[in-house]
C-alpha cells in the first residue's frame, strides 16, 4: 500500500526540472540512473506517458581543470559503459547553436541523456502499480511507525492503524519528520533549500530536440520544455528553506517567494551563455524547496534503528534520475534481503546522530547544492559543520600544525605543516594558529606533497605519531562462551585465538562480500575489542546487532568515544616506547598481532596493540580519555631524540597503498570477497564451522574468482607535471579494458605512482571469466589517466620495501597474498 498525505506527486515532484543524466559521482549511482532510463523507455513502449525524450546532454567547460575532469569522465566511461565524447567549443556550438562559446575550453557530449516529465512519470508508475494490485490511499497522513523488538509491525495513519511487515519512508523533504514518528526514531538527515529556475514564454523556432546544456562553471543548466526554455542552476551558496524545521503541508504554502537578488548570480550566467535569452519573454520564476542530505548523496537502504524499515529519500532535485533504480533496489532489499546494486556509500547507516541535528543540517545545506556543478577535487572537504568531534589531543595537534580532514564528523589531521606550529604567523590567536581545513584543489601534484613525504619518511625510518581516535571501537563480552560462538558465526576468520592475540577478519554477507573488515583483540576469555573503519561506526554495529543472540547473552558496547588512539610507528618505536613503560616490549614477549594492557608515564589501563594498519613496525595505544594529554606529552618529549614527527592520514594512505593493504570503503565493499583480494588465507576453510557467507566462499574457491586485486606501479609518469591518478581510472591488459582502480597514492619508496584495483578477464562477448595468477602475471598493463595510457607493472603480493632498519616482523607480514602460490612477483620497479 502507498499512503500520501495529500495527492501523489504533490511534494517536490510537480516542480522538478526533469533532467535525466546517467553520469554520477560513483558507479552505484550510475547503475541506478541507467536503470531509471531503461524503465522510462519500457514504460513508453507500453504506452505509459513519461515525457521521455532522448535529446542528449552537453556539459561545457570554461577552465582547464574542468576539461581535465571531463577527460577523466571520458576515461571512466569505458568502465561505466556510458557513450560520450569530448568536443571542441565549435563542435559544442553545432550541437546547441543557442550557446556562446568564446570563453569555452571544450565540452562533453552524452547522447544517451534526456529529459522526462516527473509528474507524468509519477502518475504512470502509480497507474501501472495499481494494475499489479497496489492500493494507493491519498489524503491519508502517516502519524506513527510501530515496531516490536525493533521490527516494523504497523503504521498509524490519520485513517487508522495498518498492520504491516515492511515500511518504506520515501517522504521527500518530509522524510526526516517521518523518521521521528517511531521509537527509536530513524535518522534521515535532510534539509530543504531553495531551488530556482525560470520558464520563458514559447520561443519561435526552438528545436524540440535541443540538448540539455550544463554550464557547470557558470552553475547553470537549461533545456527545451514545450517550445519554451527552462533554465535553472545550483548556486555556490544556497539558501536554506523552512529554517524553523516546519514544512507546510499544502503545496500552495510551500511555494517560496521570489528572491531576484539571490537568483541574480544564476540569471547573469544564463544571459552570458545564451545571449538570445535576453529577448525571450519571462513566464515565471519558480522557487521550490528541494531536500539535500549533508553529503549530497541519496539516502537509501534499511534503517539501522529498526529492521524492515527502509528509506528512499534525499534525491536532491534529480529524483527522476534516481527513481527507477532506487525503487528497484529497495524492492530487491525487501524481497531478497540484498540488492544487485552495491549501495553502501548511499546507505542510510552512513550517518551518526550529529548528522540529523537540525542546526547542523541548516548550516551544511548552504554548501551542498553547489557541489552538483562544482569541481570536486580529490579528498574534498566540507567547510561547514566542523570542529564537532575532536580527540582530547586535538589542541596539541593543531598547535603542531595539523591541517584537518573530517570523517564521520571527526576532525583528523590530513597532514602537518610545521611552519604553522610556532603560533607566530598572521592570524594566530593566543599563540594557537588558525584552524585549517585540508585541500588539494588540483588534479596534479598536490600542495601537501612535500609535507606527506617527510611524514612518510619518519614513519619508515624514524618514529611517526598519528591520531587514530576516529576508528570505530566496539567491545563484546558474555558470561560464558556465547561471545566466541557469535563471533565465530559472524567472522570468516577463526576468532578463537589465545587471550592477548589479535586476529584480522572479515564479516561477510551471504554472498561472501565484506560487510565489515576489522581487527579483533581478545582482551579476556569472553571479552573482545573490535577495531573497524571510521565510516563503519553505525553500519557495522547495526549489522552485528542483527546477528547476535536475541536472548541478550552477548553484550555490545560502542567505546569509540571512550578512548584516544595514538599510533606510534617506525623502526625506533619499540625502543622509544620501552623508555616509558615497565612492560617488556621485546618481540618474544610482545610479538606482532598481540595485545597488552600497560602503563605509560603515570597513566595506566592503556590497551596497546602491536599493529599499525600500514605494515610498519609500531603500536596503537588505546588510552582512556582522561589520560590522553598526559600520554601524548610523554610520547612527544621522549620521542625527540628519535626524530619523532607527527603524521597525518595522507601519509598513512601512502604507506598502506605502497604496502598493498586494502581498506573497506575504498577497496573492499559488500561485493568483494576475501578470495578476490588476496585474503583467502584469512578464511577458516579448514575448520568444520559455519559462518555467514561460507557457502558462497566455498563455491567461489571451487569455481575460481572472476576478478583479482592487484597493485600497479605506474611507469613513465612524471609526478611533477603529469595529471595524477586519483581513483576510478580504467585498467588495460594487452590493450583491452579489464578493470578499474580503487585507490591510489604516490609511492615514496618506489618513487612512482602506485594504484590498487581489480582486474577481470572478459571474453569476446564481455562476459567475465575465471582469473588466475598466471593471467595476471603474463599481461602487459596500462592505466588510463585522464585520457593518457601509462604502462604499469603488476604485483599480486605485498612487496618487501627496502629500509635502513630491517625488521623481521615487518618483513614477514604480507597483508595481500595468494596462499596457493605465495611467491613475490615483483617488489620494486626499476
Amino acid at each position: 500500500m502507498v499512503y500520501c498525505s495529500r495527492r501523489c506527486g504533490g511534494g517536490t515532484t510537480w516542480h522538478l526540472s526533469g533532467l535525466v543524466g546517467v553520469f554520477k559521482p560513483s558507479l552505484a549511482q550510475v547503475k541506478l540512473a541507467k536503470s531509471s532510463v531503461q524503465l522510462y523507455k519500457n514504460m513508453e513502449a507500453r504506452g505509459l506517458k513519461t515525457g521521455w525524450k532522448e535529446c542528449g546532454s552537453l556539459c561545457i567547460a570554461r577552465t582547464r581543470d574542468r576539461m581535465i575532469a571531463f577527460r577523466r569522465m571520458k576515461a571512466q566511461a569505458v568502465s561505466w559503459d556510458i557513450d560520450c565524447d569530448l568536443v571542441t567549443p565549435q563542435e559544442a556550438q553545432k550541437l546547441c547553436p543557442l550557446i556562446a562559446v568564446d570563453d569555452l575550453q571544450g565540452g562533453l557530449w552524452i547522447p544517451g541523456d534526456g529529459v522526462g516529465d516527473p509528474y507524468q512519470i509519477c502518475l504512470s508508475l502509480i497507474s501501472a502499480a495499481k494494475e499489479g494490485g497496489l492500493q494507493v490511499v491519498e489524503n491519508c497522513a502517516v502519524q506513527q511507525v510501530l515496531n516490536q523488538n525493533r521490527k516494523v509491525v504497523a503504521v498509524g495513519t490519520s485513517r487508522g492503524m495498518v498492520e504491516c511487515q515492511y515500511f518504506v519512508n520515501c517522504g521527500g523533504f518530509w522524510a526526516r519528520k517521518i523518521g521521528k514518528m517511531s521509537e527509536p526514531y530513524v535518522k534521515v538527515p535532510l534539509h530543504a533549500c531553495e531551488h530556482y529556475y525560470l520558464h520563458t514564454k514559447p520561443i519561435p523556432g526552438l528545436d524540440p530536440m535541443t540538448p540539455v546544456v550544463r554550464d557547470l562553471d557558470g552553475h547553470i543548466y537549461f533545456r527545451e520544455n514545450g517550445g519554451s526554455l527552462l533554465a535553472g542552476g545550483f548556486e555556490p551558496k544556497a539558501k536554506p528553506a523552512f529554517e524553523d524545521g516546519t514544512i507546510p503541508e499544502s503545496s500552495e504554502e510551500r511555494i517560496l517567494p521570489e528572491d531576484w537578488d539571490h537568483f541574480h548570480v544564476l540569471l547573469e550566467q544564463m544571459l552570458h551563455r545564451v545571449p538570445s535569452l535576453g529577448d525571450a519573454v519571462l513566464e515565471r520564476l519558480c522557487n521550490g524547496p528541494e531536500a539535500f542530505s549533508p553529503d549530497c548523496k541519496w539516502i537509501v537502504g534499511e534503517a539501522p534503528e529498526i529492521q524492515n524499515y527502509y528509506v528512499a529519500a534525499g534525491m536532491k532535485t534529480i529524483g527522476i534520475s534516481a527513481a527507477g533504480g532506487v525503487g528497484r533496489a529497495t524492492a530487491e532489499l525487501i524481497v531478497n534481503g540484498s540488492s544487485s546494486y552495491d549501495m553502501y556509500e548511499l546507505d542510510v547507516s552512513r550517518f551518526l546522530g550529529l548528522h540529523n541535528n537540525r542546526k547542523f543540517l541548516r548550516d551544511r545545506v548552504r554548501e551542498v547544492p553547489g557541489l552538483h556543478y562544482g569541481i570536486i577535487y580529490p579528498f574534498h572537504e566540507f567547510k561547514t559543520g566542523r570542529n564537532l568531534r575532536m580527540s582530547p589531543i586535538y589542541p596539541k595537534l593543531r598547535e603542531a600544525g595539523a591541517v584537518f580532514g573530517q570523517v564521520m564528523g571527526y576532525e583528523r589531521p590530513a597532514w602537518f605543516d610545521p611552519g604553522y606550529a610556532s603560533g607566530n604567523e598572521s592570524g594566530s590567536k593566543n599563540g594557537l594558529h588558525p584552524y585549517r581545513i585540508a585541500y588539494t584543489n588540483t588534479y596534479g601534484k598536490p600542495p601537501w606533497f612535500n609535507f606527506v613525504h617527510d611524514e612518510y619518511e619518519a614513519c619508515r625510518e624514524q618514529v611517526g605519531l598519528s591520531d587514530y581516535s576516529s576508528f570505530t571501537k566496539i567491545d563484546f563480552w558474555s558470561k560464558g562462551t556465547e561471545v566466541v560462538d557469535s563471533l565465530q558465526y559472524l567472522c570468516s576468520n577463526d576468532v578463537d585465538i589465545p587471550v592477548g592475540a589479535i586476529i584480522h577478519t572479515g564479516m561477510q554477507n551471504k554472498k561472501g562480500g565484506y560487510e565489515n573488515d576489522c581487527s579483533l583483540a581478545r582482551i579476556a576469555e569472553n571479552h573482545y575489542m573490535m577495531i573497524a573503519p571510521t565510516i563503519q561506526q553505525t553500519r557495522c554495529k547495526a549489522w552485528i546487532q542483527r546477528h547476535l543472540p536475541t536472548d541478550g547473552s552477548v553484550s555490545l558496547s560502542d567505546v569509540t568515544s571512550m578512548y584516544t588512539a595514538i599510533c606510534v610507528m617506525g623502526p625506533f618505536s619499540r625502543v622509544f616506547l620501552s623508555e616509558l613503560t615497565d612492560t617488556d616490549l621485546s618481540p618474544k614477549s610482545f610479538p606482532f598481532f598481540t595485545f597488552k594492557e600497560l602503563d605509560i608515564g603515570l597513566a595506566n589501563g592503556i590497551r596497546a596493540m602491536n599493529i599499525t594498519h600500514t605494515g610498519e613496525l609500531g603500536y596503537v595505544l588505546y588510552i582512556p580519555n582522561e589520560f590522553a594529554l598526559h600520554v601524548y606529552t610523554q610520547l612527544i618529549e621522549a620521542g625527540q631524540k628519535y626524530g619523532i614527527r607527527h603524521a597525518g592520514y595522507y601519509a598513512m594512505r601512502a604507506l598502506r597503498v605502497e604496502r598493498f593493504f586494502a581498506f573497506w570503503g575504498q577497496d573492499l565493499d559488500t561485493t568483494t570477497t576475501p578470495l578476490e583480494c588476496g585474503r583467502s588465507w584469512r578464511v577458516k576453510f579448514n575448520r568444520d564451522m559455519d559462518f555467514v557467507g561460507r557457502d558462497a566462499l566455498m563455491k567461489q574457491r571451487d569455481e575460481g574468482v572472476k576478478r583479482m586485486y592487484v597493485q600497479l606501479i605506474v611507469q613513465d609518469h612524471d609526478h611533477e607535471v603529469d595529471i595524477w591518478p586519483w581513483g576510478t581510472e580504467p585498467i588495460y591488459r594487452n590493450g583491452k579494458y579489464v578493470g578499474a582502480i580503487t585507490t591510489t597514492g604516490y609511492g615514496f619508496t618506489f618513487q612512482k605512482q602506485v594504484c590498487l584495483g581489480f582486474v577481470q578477464n572478459f571474453d569476446d562477448k564481455g562476459t567475465a571469466q575465471v582469473v588466475t595468477p598466471e593471467y595476471i602475471t603474463t599481461g602487459q598493463y596500462e592505466v588510463d589517466i585522464a585520457g593518457i595510457r601509462y604502462p604499469a607493472k603488476a604485483n599480486l603480493h605485498s612487496p618487501n620495501l627496502p629500509t635502513k632498519y630491517p625488521d623481521k616482523e615487518r618483513l614477514a607480514y604480507r597483508a595481500t597474498r595468494d596462499i596457493v602460490n605465495d611467491v613475490v612477483i615483483s617488489t620494486r620497479s626499476k
